[in-house]
């Protein structure tokens, strides 16, 4: 948990208001599900599965646990998980010694895309969580299958000024 970040913070979104706050154990079942959600997560092995519940239950207790890392849902007024998204703060050398704010895992419930509820978590990544994290840089990647998310990404003022690369290591939680 980044104990710097003032949560949890109400978000507005196409005249609706939303809550962004930490996720906690109680919101597995539904991260599990919004990560099924999406069709690319799904062919890495994000089924929803119960059988793969503890594996998520892990991962989400450890990145609860760093104080570099926060993982955020987005709910409505009724309690519904509308989205997710993981934080992490990285010091670095480059930059003269600058701090960046990796975004990662950024998921909105296929029935509701297209509302300004990504926007309205992305705004306040950049306008609230870099500044009080001291973040000179917010940097994110994203699929190169996911060109609907490039355009959403550049909308907002992101540059794909840089190219990812990935080795995947075989493990038993799969490859990531």
């Amino acid at each position: 948990m980044i104990a710097s970040l003032t949560l949890p913070e109400t978000l507005r979104s196409s005249a609706r208001e939303l809550t962004l706050r930490r996720a906690t154990e109680n919101d597995l079942t539904a991260l599990m599900r919004l990560l099924a959600d999406d069709p690319i997560s799904a062919a890495r092995g994000d089924q929803a599965d119960a059988s793969d519940t503890e594996a998520y239950r892990s991962a989400l207790l450890e990145i609860t646990a760093d104080p570099a890392n926060e993982l955020l849902v987005v709910t409505n007024d009724g309690g519904e998980l509308m989205g997710t998204m993981q934080l992490t703060r990285i010091p670095g050398m480059a930059r003269r010694g600058s701090t960046r704010l990796l975004v990662e895992a950024v998921r909105v419930r296929s029935d509701t895309r297209s509302g300004g509820i990504g926007t309205a978590m992305m705004r306040w990544v950049t306008d609230t969580a870099a500044p009080a994290l001291g973040a000179s840089l917010v940097q994110l990647t994203s699929d190169e299958a996911r060109k609907d998310a490039h355009r959403f990404y550049e909308r907002l003022g992101f540059v794909g000024s840089h190219r990812g690369f990935k080795y995947p290591i075989s493990s038993s939680a799969g490859s990531k």
